[in-house]
């Protein structure tokens, strides 16, 4: 079932993503546009997608598994919307993460924001070993690395470029250094897609503006991680909008200040 349904607030259409796809597209974008104006500071909205007893990943270590065509749309319009997608290297590595492409649908609206044509993808790495992902730096791409001064670094600037490597930590990666640093390069509208080690970093730091999370109609126990794990977050977030599109709901909730 294509139809989505908004039911918070509503109740309301939001539009048909096989009758009328091009038009339920754009009316997602407007629904899950960045503020305007964006901070000077960044907005840093996670996307992320669950089963409904809270697990991030299926039996073979991917969300791809409980993802769905809805889904994968929503997350399209959603990169559409970003300067830059921030992921972690495990979860690039697990899921074949590659350059994002300008999609023509969204070219006007970019335009208009004073956007680039498409987002840049941002891999955060501690190691610094990014070989099973290399394709993301290859032939000038313009791929960021987000990393600490403890990784190779040399290594690091050879395969993305010097200018194309942020250092935001000394032994480890300091998430408000690091969407700080992007934010100095224009890219303010920031998109994280985990995994859920980096998306509890940030949600520790005080980073995090929003989440946007699809909750799959699966249960499947096991030792699955939930979306977010790390350190403590005491993150209280109010619920912007819900749509629902067949047995699939995706949510916007944004967080509230703190007391």
């Amino acid at each position: 079932m294509s139809e989505l349904r908004l039911l918070l607030p509503g109740p309301a259409v939001v539009g048909d993503l096989t009758t009328h796809r091009a038009e339920a597209l754009q009316a997602l974008a407007d629904l899950y546009a960045f503020p305007d104006p964006v901070p000077a500071a960044g907005w840093v909205r996670a996307a992320m997608v669950s089963t409904l007893d809270g697990s991030a990943r299926d039996s073979g270590g991917s969300s791809l598994g409980f993802s769905s065509p809805v889904d994968q749309a929503v997350l399209g319009v959603l990169r559409a919307l970003a300067d830059v997608v921030l992921v972690g290297a495990g979860t690039a590595r697990a899921e074949g993460y590659h350059l994002l492409r300008p999609r023509p649908a969204f070219a006007d609206r970019r335009a208009a924001a004073g956007q680039r044509p498409a987002a840049v993808v941002a891999v955060v790495t501690r190691s610094g070993t990014l070989d099973d992902v290399k394709d993301l730096f290859l032939g000038g791409a313009g791929s960021l690395v987000v990393t600490s001064a403890r990784a190779p670094l040399a290594r690091l600037r050879d395969l993305a470029g010097d200018d194309h490597v942020i250092v935001a930590g000394d032994d480890d990666v300091d998430p408000a250094r690091a969407v700080a640093a992007l934010a100095e390069r224009g890219l303010r509208r920031v998109q994280l897609e985990g995994g859920p080690s980096l998306l509890g970093l940030v949600a520790a730091a005080g980073r995090l503006d929003e989440l946007c999370l699809t909750w799959s109609p699966l249960l499947v126990a096991g030792e699955g991680s939930r979306i977010a794990h790390g350190p403590p977050a005491e993150l209280r977030l109010r619920p912007a909008h819900l749509v629902a599109s067949g047995d699939m709901l995706l949510g916007r909730w944004l967080v509230a200040p703190s007391p």
